[in-house]
């Protein structure tokens, strides 16, 4: 099922990546948007591209992306056009472009596609996950064991979870702050066993849901609940979701 789509999801893939990859390390405009985020020429001719060829490939389908907004409908393909838009900026290679297929509401197919690290991911519901043709699984370490990755330790510091935050990272092996669609990546095929960001976009985390449910991880809100535009995401092996849950719903 959806495999004329995954095969689409590649094309845009390609695309985005020739696009994206002519402005990285090259001179361009870094403007800042309404919500002080940043946006570059990158991202606006990529989701520009991106909603071109679903139109005419799949002309009934809906459109949400980071650039030129949202879309309802049956089924939504979802598009952040360059995820890791600061990275981009100063030269580091840890950035992607994030598309997604929902239908009836829920990611049933996800592309994250790295051109400058020479990486992609992908999954489609019931077909499992892979990362450059290799399949992706979970890994099956304790929490004790657990690699933490986060975006920002700034997201955290002088906040409600602060103390939570700290104690998790205490009470695991070890932590990095890897950001943007990676560290979730990273859970996805056993490297890292959890990924914590206190408030995501749809369009971050669309993608990502199926990726990591298909390698036999959880991606929930802190509190356990299946994610919203906004909320809070956390992705993690199955083996340590429900102590990460216990522990992260605490303020």
């Amino acid at each position: 099922m959806f495999e004329k789509e995954l095969s689409f999801a590649h094309e845009v893939a390609d695309r985005a990546a020739e696009i994206s990859m002519s402005y990285f390390l090259g001179e361009f405009e870094v403007r800042q948007k309404p919500d002080l985020s940043p946006v570059t020429q990158a991202d606006l001719e990529v989701e520009i591209a991106v909603r071109e060829m679903i139109a005419d490939r799949f002309p009934a389908d809906a459109v949400t992306g980071e650039e030129q907004g949202e879309a309802t409908g049956d089924r939504v393909w979802i598009v952040d056009p360059i995820d890791g838009t600061r990275n981009f900026a100063d030269g580091v290679p840890i950035w992607a472009t994030l598309l997604a297929l929902q239908v009836e509401g829920r990611s049933v197919l996800g592309m994250a596609s790295a051109p400058a690290m020479s990486e992609r991911y992908e999954a489609v519901r019931g077909g499992g996950a892979h990362w450059n043709g290799r399949q992706l699984h979970t890994s099956g370490r304790k929490l004790e064991d657990a690699l933490v990755v986060f975006s920002s330790v700034g997201d955290w510091l002088g906040g409600p979870r602060e103390e939570v935050f700290l104690e998790l990272l205490r009470d695991t092996r070890r932590s990095r702050g890897f950001g943007d669609f990676w560290g979730h990546m990273l859970v996805a095929r056993g490297a890292a066993d959890l990924m914590i960001e206190p408030a995501l976009r749809i369009w971050d985390w669309a993608c990502i849901t199926v990726i990591v449910e298909e390698a036999g991880g959880r991606v929930t809100t802190f509190e356990g609940d299946e994610p919203s535009d906004g909320s809070s995401i956390l992705t993690s092996s199955a083996v340590v979701h429900e102590e990460a849950v216990r522990r992260l719903s605490r303020r």
